[in-house]
């Protein structure tokens, strides 16, 4: 029997229809057909991915930024992030630009901490939170544009044992901020750190996230 973990499958697709476009995403809606042989039809929403970064100094502080998210409403404490909408980019490459732009650091280690879908029941996001150790100051990349929610962020330091308890009483909530958190802290717990997948590990949901794609291509 192998081991418990999650594995790619897909179902037949009888129709794919694009509902509305987005600039981002795209709503679409699926039939599809089930094992029994019965069909059910899904809505959801595509998304390119996503990386975010713990970024951790020598003191154990934590890079964050807040930024301001128009559909909640709210302005949210948050690791540099960014969705993966760079052709050719490697999620690394991309996670070391956001960390850039967002937060004008470098690293010298980088580790996958964990790998997650934000809503799976609905939208294609998949996300991946990497840990960066050896921060210094480096410039924004060339061409890198202060605009929109970005322009008005702000970076802070907080200790990882406080953000912990900020997500506990749930003062914190974005994704990113609540995984990323717990993830490390437990990590850290539990001696792991150093035994975490490189930087540049294999993700098998963003091949699976190519071949659906591919599929869904060929449908026009």
């Amino acid at each position: 029997m192998s081991a418990p973990a999650d594995r790619p499958e897909s179902w037949p697709i009888l129709s794919h229809r694009i509902a509305a476009h987005g600039a981002i995403s795209d709503f679409v809606e699926d039939e599809v057909r089930v094992p029994d042989g019965t069909t059910m039809v899904r809505q959801w929403v595509t998304h390119p991915g996503a990386v975010s970064i713990m970024a951790v100094d020598d003191h154990d502080r934590v890079a964050v930024v807040y930024q301001y998210r128009h559909p909640v409403a709210m302005r949210l404490l948050e690791p540099p992030a960014g969705i993966l909408d760079v052709v050719g980019e490697s999620a690394l490459g991309a996670a070391k630009r956001e960390l850039a732009e967002e937060a004008m650091l470098g690293a010298d280690d980088w580790r996958v901490l964990v790998d997650f879908f934000s809503s799976p029941g609905g939208l294609q996001e998949s996300l991946r939170v990497f840990l960066a150790r050896g921060l210094h100051h480096v410039g924004r990349p060339d061409g890198f544009l202060v605009e929109a929610e970005e322009s008005d962020m702000g970076l802070q330091w907080i200790a990882l044992d406080e953000l912990v308890d900020l997500a506990y009483a749930g003062r914190v909530q974005n994704p990113n901020m609540v995984t990323g958190t717990l993830a490390l802290a437990l990590a850290r717990a539990q001696g792991r750190i150093d035994s975490l997948r490189p930087g540049d590990a294999p993700w098998p949901a963003r091949e699976q996230f190519r071949v659906r794609n591919r599929e869904l291509d060929a449908r026009g």
